[in-house]
């Protein structure tokens, strides 16, 4: 394993979490191996600030736990420690070994017919860890002391490089989890790097295997995809390899039969990247609005051809996307219930009713309803009439918009109101 100097990979330890620093050491004076692993060591190595900052060891799980009083073990598929220091919390994760190695063991690794990774808590060496990791550029160890970065597999050549590359064979990578298809779209759009060859050509081949990953992992994925700042490229490099339509198949059959539709979609990740970089509140429920509604218009529009009235046709629309979506990825209810209620509101707004105009402007649901109404004018319907009734309105009325009381499903939970308990009869 190679071993970069300070000199050569200038590194600023200023950058370096000092919680981190206090975990590797304290590891290492209890006679353990330890070092700052994965992304935080890429982000460095770019001069960048990591968001969060991971340990790899040679101690397992239980020997980390005794050793700091603030960890606990989670985990089942694999298991890891989150260690608390001060605000932070550190992960740790033992050094990962081969699943043919002597110390695999059904208890503790289990792989699927078609080869998914059901089980991996075997473990090994820092040199089998370096190739147990996804990819080269995520597979270098930074030890805080020695102020060294160790490098395997020539994760500092695809950095300069620019290059997103899958480590060892990725037909058999995405094969033990599909979700690395996802993963390397996320980082090529987020660092701007371009696909290793091999890497995107297994892609095609394998895209198909997500359809196997539960539903409920995957919209922990979109998350992760479209929520950080750099939804706009992943959408476009999700669509480009068709790995979208795994996360919302309807979704994707619409977009990609009318470029308004993309337009639309790309605009609304877009706004929402801009809202993370100036450090504005985003939501879940718009995004996945914006992301459905060219399904949600083309199930209406047959609705309506059937003779249902409009508010009726959206209405039945999206009950049917978003069951048939929550088949793919598991959207919880308190962002599927508001996405259907931006949708519901879009004829409202159309309608440009003066009457109704306290009880829309005051809803929850009415900026979002708007913004989305200001997207599909930029994408292609007229909608400039209504776009400037309700911009007119809002600034006739300020104090209306949005002065709608929560319901008790939308206040946080540590503020909804408890039932009351009844007292036993005497």
């Amino acid at each position: 394993m190679q071993a970069i100097p300070k000199a050569e990979h200038g590194i600023d330890p200023a950058l370096v979490s000092p919680a981190a620093v206090r975990i590797v050491h304290k590891l290492c004076e209890a006679g353990f191996e330890a070092y700052i692993v994965g992304g935080a060591v890429r982000d460095l190595l770019l001069g960048a600030h990591p968001k969060d900052f991971d340990v790899a060891t040679n101690a397992t799980p239980e020997q980390v736990k005794g050793l700091f009083r603030s960890a606990r073990i989670i985990g089942r598929r694999f298991q890891i420690v989150h260690v608390r220091d001060g605000r932070e919390v550190i992960e740790v994760t033992t050094y990962r070994g081969h699943h043919g190695s002597e110390g695999a063991q059904p208890a503790t690794s289990k792989q699927s017919d078609k080869g998914l990774l059901l089980r991996d808590n075997v473990y090994g060496t820092l040199e089998e860890d370096a190739a147990r990791r996804d990819l080269t550029i995520n597979a270098m160890y930074y030890d805080p002391e020695r102020e060294v970065v160790l490098d395997q597999l020539a994760g500092t050549e695809d950095l300069q490089a620019r290059l997103v590359r899958v480590i060892g064979d990725p037909w058999a990578r995405y094969r033990e989890d599909p979700v690395r298809m996802l993963r390397v779209a996320r980082f090529a759009a987020k660092l701007q790097f371009d696909l290793e060859p091999t890497t995107e050509e297994a892609i095609a081949d394998c895209a198909p295997l997500l359809r196997e990953i539960p539903p409920a992992r995957l919209f922990d994925e979109f998350l992760k995809l479209f929520m950080a700042g750099f939804g706009k490229p992943t959408f476009l490099l999700l669509l480009q390899h068709d790995l979208l339509s795994c996360l919302c198949p309807a979704a994707t059959e619409s977009i990609n039969a009318q470029t308004s539709h993309r337009h639309l979609v790309s605009m609304a990740m877009g706004n929402t990247d801009q809202r993370v970089k100036d450090g504005r509140p985003v939501t879940p429920a718009f995004l996945l609005a914006a992301l459905l509604w060219p399904a949600v218009t083309t199930r209406s529009g047959q609705l309506l051809q059937e003779g249902m009235p409009p508010a009726q046709a959206i209405n039945s629309a999206g009950q049917q996307l978003t069951a048939e979506t929550c088949q793919h990825m598991a959207i919880p209810k308190r962002f599927s219930i508001p996405m259907r209620e931006i949708w519901e509101l879009q004829p409202k707004l159309e309608r440009q009713q003066k009457r109704r105009v306290p009880d829309i402007l005051s809803g929850r649901r009415f900026r979002a309803a708007y913004d989305l109404l200001l997207l599909r004018d930029q994408a292609g319907p007229d909608l400039e009439q209504a776009v400037q009734f309700w911009t007119e309105q809002q600034r006739l009325n300020p104090e209306l918009v949005g002065s709608a009381p929560r319901t008790d499903d939308e206040r946080p939970a540590s503020k909804r109101r408890r039932p009351r308990r009844r007292k036993p009869a005497p």
